[in-house]
């Protein structure tokens, strides 16, 4: 143990989190942002920073650290960068929710064109809701796939469910999930010619990698809509581009690869895509969360349980 029996020594990176968690019994709260060498030898719990390079974990070496208690979900990056000896937990239960709001909100702006009558808002012109002979396409009715079905995925099916939309889900293992039927990954191919829309919430990692190529592009009928919450990584950024210029298929991406998109690159003008800058977990839903996931691994740990969300052990 790294401190004594009475008091747990915290570290969290902004003041935010620091008077969420002051005056919790049992527990000291110290500040480091990691942007420097750590102030003490010693912390029971190091929460990092959000959104910045999984590299600053490597200041952990030497440090005596029982929990690293991460604000993402995503951990395939810390993995590389961790020092040995370190149980690493994710942020499950924090962004699931949030990121669910996105994919729908992404997808019902492509479906519904809104980028096109935003445009014209602001041209201060009247757009009309047909674009030349044809209404926008609908959530209602649409045949949707959900590629991941963890806790992202199944909160994104929750909310499908109200869109009257015939929802189904790709998976490591097939079941019938919460009333969603669930395909396992091996029939994936086979489903994608009836999918209308197809909704990424799988983790990166080189399992996942390029997974949406040239190939499954192509086996999306047309006019199908790809939307992408989970990592940039799972597409193959010249196969959508190409499929997005020749009208193919449509897009809407909160993850991409490269990221932040580069000035200038081919996907800030590319025809049939909406993009937001990574910002499926950043709504006012985090802060509370993070700051009750980070007293429930407290309390654990006072109590001599086992942490959760544990995803690494270095």
């Amino acid at each position: 143990m790294t401190s004594d029996a009475r008091t747990l020594v915290i570290s969290v990176p902004d003041d935010k989190l620091e008077k969420d968690l002051a005056g919790l019994p049992g527990i000291e709260v110290v500040r480091w942002d990691m942007g420097d060498s750590a102030p003490r030898a010693a912390f029971d719990i190091v929460v990092p920073p959000y959104i910045r390079s999984p590299r600053v974990l490597a200041r952990l070496e030497g440090i005596d650290v029982r929990l690293v208690q991460s604000q993402s979900i995503g951990y395939e990056a810390a993995a590389r960068h961790l020092p040995p000896g370190i149980v690493y937990a994710n942020a499950a239960t924090v962004h699931e929710d949030s990121t669910a709001e996105l994919a729908l909100t992404l997808t019902l702006a492509a479906q519904r064109q809104i980028p096109r009558l935003v445009a014209a808002q602001s041209e201060g012109r009247w757009a009309g809701a047909r674009e030349g002979d044809a209404f926008p396409p609908s959530l209602a009715d649409r045949r949707v796939l959900i590629v991941g079905f963890g806790g992202v995925g199944t909160a994104i099916a929750a909310r499908l469910r109200g869109f009257e939309a015939h929802v189904e889900a790709v998976a490591t293992r097939a079941r019938v999930e919460d009333g969603t039927v669930v395909h396992a990954l091996d029939e994936l191919s086979g489903l994608l010619p009836q999918t209308e829309i197809v909704i990424l919430a799988l983790p990166g990692g080189e399992e996942t990698a390029k997974l949406v190529d040239d190939a499954f592009l192509a086996a999306l009928p047309d006019d199908a809509l790809l939307v992408n919450v989970g990592r940039g990584s799972l597409v193959d950024t010249d196969a959508l581009l190409r499929h997005l210029h020749a009208g193919r298929i449509r897009a809407a991406l909160d993850v991409i690869d490269p990221e932040p998109v580069p000035e200038g690159h081919p996907l800030w003008s590319a025809p049939g895509l909406l993009l937001t800058p990574h910002v499926g977990g950043a709504s006012t839903a985090m802060r509370p969360r993070i700051a009750a996931l980070v007293r429930t691994q407290a309390e654990r740990m006072q109590r001599g349980e086992e942490p959760i969300n544990v995803v690494l052990r270095t």
